[in-house]
């Protein structure tokens, strides 16, 4: 088992190393042999120079940093809030009757519609890219609590209750365990998202992150400065993904590994 394992793993990391090179081949010449301008898509080499520009001229560590936090207060907030609701929906299904309408109403609505309104609010501060993250990150981790914790086999529930366990016995030994996996496919979703939802935030009112950094070079016209941005985006939104990863597989560590760990 174990070497079929160690096979799988150094097959795959052959394999994705072999796609990265042959991605940062076509990146590098590819636009200038099929005859795309640099101000299209400019090779990897010129996008490694702006890089450097951006790190020692704009300032790229401030806005990465400035995003970063955005994003993991937000992700925070958002799985905490949704963990929250969705545990007291799930235990109690006439709170579940009398909130879901305006929880539904809530997440129909477009996010993207709020950042206006939080920055008309707060201003061009973080507290509007904050709040976005919150919504965004909310709604998919309440749902897979809340179905998780109503998914519970009530045989389980009932045995429990026939030893006269208590109702926070019942939560804690038997529901809360149970909904430990959703909650974190939950976290790996609203981790991501988190990263869409302080974008939007910047792009549509701010003066620092790597959104207001997209937004610049997009009215500079710096296709360079855009695919940097972009890529610090996606290292952000990856280590977040990351960690969400090995706390999984720091909580969930009775699981198999393929289970508790996978992608």
């Amino acid at each position: 088992m174990n070497a079929d394992r160690s096979a799988l793993v150094r097959n795959g990391t052959i394999a994705s190393v072999a796609m990265f090179i042959v991605f940062v081949i076509a990146w590098e010449w590819g636009p200038g042999l099929l005859g795309i301008p640099p101000y299209i898509v400019p090779p990897l080499s010129a996008t490694w120079n702006e890089f450097l520009r951006m790190w020692s001229v704009t300032g790229l560590p401030f806005h990465t940093g400035i995003t970063a936090f955005e994003v993991l207060v937000g992700f925070l907030l958002g799985s905490l809030l949704g963990a929250l609701i969705g545990y007291l929906l799930g235990m109690s299904p006439t709170a579940e009757f009398a909130l879901s309408p305006y929880i539904l109403a809530l997440q129909i609505a477009p996010k993207i519609a709020f950042a206006p309104l939080f920055i008309l609010w707060m201003g061009f501060t973080i507290y509007p890219k904050i709040l976005v993250a919150i919504l965004i990150v909310f709604f998919p981790v309440m749902v897979n609590v809340l179905t998780a914790v109503r998914n519970v086999d009530p045989d389980l529930i009932n045995l429990a209750r026939s030893f006269k366990a208590t109702r926070s016995q019942i939560f804690w030994k038997i529901e809360f365990p149970a909904s430990l996996p959703p909650l974190f496919a939950g976290l790996r979703i609203g981790s991501t998202l988190a990263v869409i939802g302080v974008v939007v935030g910047e792009l549509v009112g701010g003066n620092s992150g790597l959104g207001y950094l997209l937004s610049f070079g997009e009215g500079q016209g710096n296709t360079a400065m855009v695919f940097v941005t972009i890529i610090m985006l996606t290292i952000v939104g990856g280590v977040a993904y990351l960690l969400v990863i090995l706390l999984e597989m720091r909580v969930l560590h009775y699981m198999p590994r393929r289970a508790a760990g996978g992608i």
